[in-house]
């Protein structure tokens, strides 16, 4: 059996790759939920696995991400107009966090919405210079509310079109 077809056709590769695009950038759980469920999975299952894939990247990003944009800058200077938009994007996203800090942090992962979600939220932690171990829990309790609203959303979603 070859990897894809097991990724698709056999239930523990279905959950591995839904967690896996719940941990892409801009996709996160919010399209994973609909994809494992897509792929035949029971909606809880794909909830429990886009929440492992969504979390499993933060803590990196959190600790990493400045480092890695520092290295990016000095070693592909090319891609300094990309590390600025997104160094941008997190602070004017970090402006909507300040106010509130952890809570804040925790609604905007929430906002099931393009442009929030746990990848925003972590660059906006780190470059809020929030520490990990109070910034971790506000990314974790956003990603499971976000979760659940978008399991909710592809529960009906799927019912109606049953």
């Amino acid at each position: 059996m070859d990897l894809m077809t097991w990724l698709t056709q056999q239930q523990g590769g279905e959950i591995v790759f839904t967690m896996l695009v719940s941990m892409l950038p801009v996709i996160e759980l919010r399209g994973g939920i609909p994809f494992g469920v897509a792929l035949g999975l029971n909606p809880w299952v794909a909830f429990a696995a886009s929440i492992v894939g969504n979390i499993l990247p933060l803590p990196f990003i959190l600790v990493y991400i400045r480092r890695i944009f520092l290295w990016m800058r000095r070693h592909m200077p090319r891609l300094n107009a990309l590390v600025d938009k997104l160094e941008q994007k997190a602070h004017i996203k970090g402006r909507k966090v300040t106010k509130y800090k952890y809570l804040g942090l925790m609604i905007f992962v929430a906002i099931p919405l393009p442009g929030t979600g746990g990848w925003t939220g972590a660059l906006v932690a780190a470059f809020l210079n929030m520490p990990l171990r109070k910034a971790m829990p506000a990314l974790v309790g956003g990603v499971f509310i976000a979760g659940f609203l978008v399991t909710f959303l592809t529960y009906v979603v799927k019912i109606a079109i049953v």
